[in-house]
């Protein structure tokens, strides 16, 4: 299953995030929706791509859209990353790779030298009724949150 940019999201199973929050379909629509799949918590890039966004949070909600970070790692992960960055948003814990699965993000990758698979970061941008407007892929952190928000206020 591949998602294709201006079609529903994929239909997937509740999943938990931080702040004892559970996330299903639904959670995503009402308002525009960014979700960004990142390798690991507290690695540098994902931790740098992480602050970038919290810095921008106040720019996206004003533009009536939520943030979540979507990742592999535990829920008690997540919830110490949250805290130690101060995150205003909540992130998803996908240890089963479902959502991550629904986004075509798993991805066979080289680390030292070896195959892997693992999350390719990347990001998609959701309007309010659940529709896939806007996707990155390979993405590569410098300006990449800044670039999400102009793609948003030129859609807005």
């Amino acid at each position: 299953m591949s998602i294709e940019l201006n079609t529903l999201i994929p239909e997937f199973a509740p999943l938990q995030a931080t702040s004892d929050t559970e996330i299903v379909p639904s959670s995503l629509t009402g308002q525009f929706s960014v979700l960004y799949f990142y390798p690991k918590d507290s690695t540098p890039g994902c931790t740098t791509e992480s602050q970038d966004f919290s810095s921008l949070h106040g720019d996206f909600a004003a533009l009536n859209c939520q943030i979540f970070g979507v990742s592999r790692d535990s829920l008690k992960s997540h919830e110490n990353f949250k805290a130690k960055y101060d995150m205003p948003f909540e992130l998803i814990s996908d240890p089963d790779e479902d959502l991550c699965n629904a986004f075509d993000v798993m991805k066979m990758k080289n680390m030292y030298g070896k195959q892997v698979r693992g999350v390719e970061r990347s990001t998609f941008l959701i309007d309010p009724n659940g529709t896939l407007i806007a996707e990155w892929r390979k993405v590569k952190v410098p300006g990449h949150a800044d670039e999400v928000l102009q793609t948003l206020k030129d859609l807005s």
